[in-house]
């Protein structure tokens, strides 16, 4: 999961070299369009490949087209080559939810599952910090060039563990055997997560730049909203991931969740008068929002029939990297006419939208308690 992703945070770690090596903000800012309108176009496919071709096959496919899409990274020599070796890495993101939740599908016990899958989620957290702290150390000696190569090559070295590691796929199903159609569940957990994404990444794009312009931290400090939405956010994701998988109806908690990332939107808003609401905001946000991109993925792998697991994972991903492709650039809008504050206040009603969507499953669950 980190690995994925990880073209994606290195590009953000080193968007002050980029810039001064000559590459516009303005493209910077596309590349997180590039890679998730890629992942969230792909997502309808991938999962049909990860369903017919196994989840072994496409976790080291995955591997090693990251690991390209990363050393024409570190090669390219102007804005479109750029953008094109980030497009190449939405194939990566497409693919890692189907087959991560196939291969726990697979290998892990049903009573342990939950828990997995937040870990599982989690390795998103870790590829960011990992693209923040040793790489982006790594950039101090060999230049950013340099530490692009080196996480190519742990990409690949990644690849290797995998071929030995993950059991062999089972054989191949008759693909002219139709599948049965996705159920309303998976539409309304692509729906959730559609709102879900637009308003997490709009506070990941943003968070640190409001820290710094609206509430005057310093860019160091800054940075560390992002971190302490970071930590929350694994937390979270690895405590409530548990919990769905010990209840009946995972989906159940997907309301509250949302709920409570509004509130923390709420806090965001605030803090433009009371700056220390900035910290809470940031914490509450991980905890709830970015956890519940983790309890949507414990439900679907509780409903998915196994042969169709990694179409109906990527249908639930592709709702979620929509969101993240569409989330920033209307934020972004909102703050240029009228500011930061409606722009949270926008957040909010993402959040609110996606409570209320995923509401009937908690008054379902609460129904039959």
């Amino acid at each position: 999961m980190g690995v994925s992703m990880v073209q994606l945070f290195l590009i953000g770690a080193l968007g002050p070299r980029l810039v001064e090596a000559g590459v516009p903000r303005a493209v910077l800012g596309l590349t997180t369009t590039a890679g998730f309108g890629i992942a969230a176009a792909l997502s309808f496919t991938a999962g049909r490949w990860v369903d017919r071709l196994g989840a072994r096959r496409c976790l080291v496919a995955l591997l090693v087209i990251a690991a390209a899409a990363l050393a024409l990274i570190s090669v390219s020599g102007g804005s479109w080559m750029l953008l094109l070796a980030v497009a190449l890495g939405g194939l990566p993101q497409a693919l890692a939810n189907p087959a991560t939740n196939k291969v726990i599908l697979a290998v892990v016990e049903p009573t342990r599952r939950g828990a997995v899958t937040g870990w599982k989620q989690s390795g998103v957290q870790l590829g960011a910090l990992a693209a923040g702290l040793p790489l982006a150390t790594v950039a101090v000696w060999a230049g950013w060039r340099g530490a692009v190569a080196v996480s190519a090559a742990i990409a690949l070295l990644i690849a290797v563990w995998a071929t030995r590691a993950l059991p062999p796929d089972p054989a191949r199903a008759d693909s002219r055997r139709p599948a049965a159609p996705p159920g309303r569940g998976v539409a309304v957990l692509a729906f959730f997560s559609f709102l879900l994404g637009c308003a997490i990444a709009a506070v990941n794009t943003y968070l640190s730049l409001y820290g710094a312009q609206r509430l005057g931290l310093s860019p160091v400090v800054a940075g560390w909203l992002v971190a302490v939405l970071g930590v929350t956010g694994v937390a979270g994701r690895v405590g409530w991931a548990r919990r769905a998988g010990r209840i009946p109806r995972a989906d159940a908690l997907l309301a509250p969740l949302a709920a409570g990332a509004c509130a923390a939107a709420l806090l965001l808003f605030a803090s433009g008068n009371v700056s220390l609401l900035v910290w809470a905001g940031a914490a509450v946000v991980g905890a709830f929002a970015v956890a519940a991109n983790a309890v949507s993925m414990v439900a679907v792998i509780r409903w998915a029939d196994p042969r169709t697991a990694g179409r109906d994972s990527a249908l639930v991903s592709s709702g979620f990297f929509a969101g993240f492709a569409a989330g920033p650039p209307l934020f972004g809008i909102v703050v240029d006419a009228t500011g930061y504050g409606p722009a949270w206040l926008l957040v909010a009603g993402e959040f609110a939208a996606a409570a209320v969507v995923a509401a009937p499953a908690w008054f379902g669950s609460r129904a039959h308690a």
